[in-house]
This record gives structure tokens, C-alpha cells and sequence, in this order.
């Protein structure tokens, strides 16, 4: 009952993770408007969230080996959720910048350490189900500030709500510590224990690169699209409210195929799940990006990009042990991880300078281009390992 328990609190704590990361690009119209800055200017918050997120991934094993995975996630949560109620009272956007540091830092480390965590204690399935309930947040954190942009208190009014979950989240996390405590390692599940032994091709270079470029263009083409989806929606007509809600679809998209990846992964196997997202993912996005076709089907490319993208982080996370023996997959992990954060900030950040120099439009036909790219990417990789 308590391995049990454990389980639940950790898809919990992934799914405060997730709540924050979706919602920027939903209130950043509305923020941006009484912040006085101009469109281009979300790119110094995610940044500075991005990397003070990446610096705190990297030092999260250390100080896990000191204190455990509970405490550093209990104080990580508590870290955002101060954060976020710090969002709702700042007084200037020099105050949002600031307060980026510890809202990224408690991110990464939560990440890092629930990904290890998980890793470590349970199954694979669980790892995909867990990255699925990240999904459940970013899909309710524009789902709540799409209802406060709609309400008297706006912006503000949302990210106090989300603050004030956190808060509560933390508290169950500090209560629950000795559950951490008390948790062990254990074998995968029997279809893990019932594969055939790895055998690997000798470790290419350009692999050791590749793996992570990967992430590199994935993660550019699904943050982008997040960030950038409300205010183009807006762009073409939809109200702020509206935009929201398309942008948790968005997520929930994702969410909703993560699910059901973790039913079929073991039957499917990773590497023609990325093929087929990837696939699916541009199908989307092509749809997405066409301004002429009616705003039905621009919408069900929008959904068509999520549920594609659905597959693609955990199971290239999950196929790094397959590619690489355990020594060099370690490298490539840490790799990847770097690169994911790279291409959620750089690079969907960049886009604010495309939308202010060419124009919103430009945004959508760049993701078709990751994802071409990635598409490119994986078969090489798939080649190489």
C-alpha cells in the first residue's frame, strides 16, 4: 500500500511540474500588455527559467545522494509555488525576471530527480505514465488561466491559483517524506524482465551528437508551438479565453497519448513510435501553419501535432539505454537533457524576434521544419545504433 501510495504522490508531484510550463504563452498577451513590453520580450523569462532549470537538473543528483529525493522535491515544489504567488504580486517585469530564477530552478530539480527516481523504482511503463501526468498539468495550467483571463481577475487571479497548489502540494510532500524513505529498488515488469540481452553496435560519434540533437529539435518544435499557439490564434481572430482553451487541448493532446503509449510501447517498440509521431506530429503542424484553411481543420492540425508529439521524449529517453551501453548511454542522457532545455528556451524564444521581424506566421512553418529535421535525425540515428 505505501509502494502504492508513493507511486501516486510522485505522478503528482509530475504534474506539478507540469502546471507552470504552459502557461506562459496562454497570459503572455495579457501580461506583456500591463507589463508595457513588447512581443519579444517572453524570451528573457524563458530563458532565464531555462537555465536556471538546466543548472538545477545538473546538481540535483549530488544533492539528492545527500538529503533524498523527497526532501528535494518537497523543496522544490515549495521553491515554485512561492514563486508563482510572487508572479501574481510583481510589481514590474524586472520582478517576473527575478522571479524566474527559483520558479526554473525548483522545475529542473523536481525533473531531474523524479525522472531518476522512477528510473530507479519502477517500470518503464510508469516512466512513460509518468511523463503523461506532466502533460495532465501543462494541460490544466492553460485550462485555469484561460478561465482567469475570462474573469474579472485575470492573469494575476490565475497564477495565484496555481501558486496556491502548489503550496498545498508541498505540504503533502513534506507530510509524506518517510515514504521516500522507505522505498527500494525493484526489477522492471516481466515483459522488461522477458526481453532478449542488448546487443550493441560499436558507439559512432556522430550518435553521441545525434541522440541529442534530437531532443534538440523536438523539444524547439513542441515548446514552440506552446508558446507561440494563443497569441497566433489571436492573431487570426480568436479571443484570449478561446486561445487558451485550444492551447490546453494542445497539451491535453499530448497527455492523452502518452497514456495510451504506455499500454502499447512494449508491443510497439520505441523507435517506430518516434516514426510515427514524428509523422503525425508534421501532418499537424502543415495544417496548423496553412492561415487559408478553415479554422476547423487548423485546429485539428493543432491537435494532430500534440497526439503525434505524444511518443517522442519518452521514447527516445527510453531507447538511449538500448543505443548505448550503460557507461556511454549515461554521457548521452545527461546530453539530451541539455538539449531539451536548450530547445525549449533558445529557440522558441528566437521565435519572438521572427514574429516581431517577419511576422506571426512565420512561427508554425519553422516547427514543420524541426520536425522535418527530427524525422531526419532519428532514421539517421536509427542507422548509427
Amino acid at each position: 500500500m505505501a509502494h502504492l501510495l508513493l507511486l501516486a504522490i510522485v505522478y503528482v508531484s509530475f504534474v506539478s511540474l507540469g502546471l507552470p510550463d504552459a502557461v506562459m504563452g496562454v497570459i503572455w498577451p495579457a501580461m506583456r500588455a500591463d507589463m508595457g513590453q513588447p512581443l519579444a520580450a517572453v524570451g528573457v523569462l524563458t530563458i532565464t527559467m531555462t537555465v536556471c532549470a538546466a543548472l538545477s537538473a545538473g546538481f540535483a543528483g549530488r544533492i539528492v545522494a545527500r538529503v533524498g529525493t523527497g526532501v528535494v522535491v518537497a523543496a522544490s515544489c515549495l521553491m515554485t509555488a512561492l514563486a508563482l504567488v510572487g508572479f501574481s504580486v510583481a510589481p514590474s517585469f524586472a520582478w517576473l525576471v527575478l522571479l524566474g530564477i527559483p520558479l526554473g530552478a525548483g522545475g529542473g530539480a523536481v525533473d531531474a530527480s523524479l525522472n531518476h527516481f522512477v528510473a530507479a523504482h519502477y517500470s518503464s511503463r510508469h516512466m512513460n505514465w509518468l511523463h503523461g501526468f506532466w502533460g495532465v498539468g501543462a494541460t490544466t495550467g492553460p485550462a485555469v488561466m484561460g478561465l482567469a483571463l475570462a474573469g474579472p481577475g485575470g492573469w494575476t487571479r490565475g497564477v495565484l491559483t496555481l501558486g496556491l497548489a502548489q503550496l498545498t502540494l508541498a505540504a503533502l510532500l513534506w507530510a509524506t517524506l518517510s515514504l521516500w524513505r522507505r522505498e527500494r529498488s525493484h526489477p522492471t515488469d516481466a515483459a522488461a524482465a522477458d526481453e532478449p540481452p542488448v546487443v550493441f553496435k560499436p558507439v559512432a560519434r556522430r550518435a553521441l551528437w545525434l541522440a541529442p540533437l534530437c531532443f534538440l529539435f523536438y523539444v524547439a518544435a513542441e515548446m514552440g508551438t506552446g508558446l507561440w499557439a494563443a497569441s497566433i490564434l489571436v492573431h487570426r481572430g480568436t479571443n484570449l479565453a478561446q486561445s487558451g482553451f485550444w492551447v490546453s487541448v494542445y497539451f491535453g493532446s499530448i497527455t492523452a497519448g502518452r497514456f495510451g503509449v504506455g499500454l502499447v510501447s512494449n508491443r510497439l517498440g520505441n523507435r517506430r513510435l518516434v516514426g510515427l509521431g514524428v509523422t503525425l506530429a508534421l501532418v499537424g503542424a502543415v495544417l496548423f501553419a496553412l492561415p487559408g484553411l478553415p479554422a476547423a481543420l487548423s485546429l485539428a492540425g493543432l491537435v494532430l501535432m500534440g497526439l503525434g508529439c505524444a511518443p517522442v521524449f519518452p521514447s527516445l529517453m527510453h531507447e538511449a539505454a538500448r543505443r548505448f551501453p550503460a557507461d556511454v548511454a549515461r554521457t548521452v542522457i545527461g546530453r539530451q537533457m541539455m538539449a531539451a532545455y536548450a530547445g525549449g528556451s533558445v529557440i522558441p524564444a528566437a521565435f519572438g524576434l521572427l514574429a516581431t521581424w517577419v511576422g506571426l506566421g512565420a512561427v508554425i512553418p519553422v516547427v514543420v521544419l524541426l520536425l522535418i529535421a527530427l524525422l531526419w535525425a532519428t532514421r539517421a540515428l536509427d542507422r548509427l545504433t
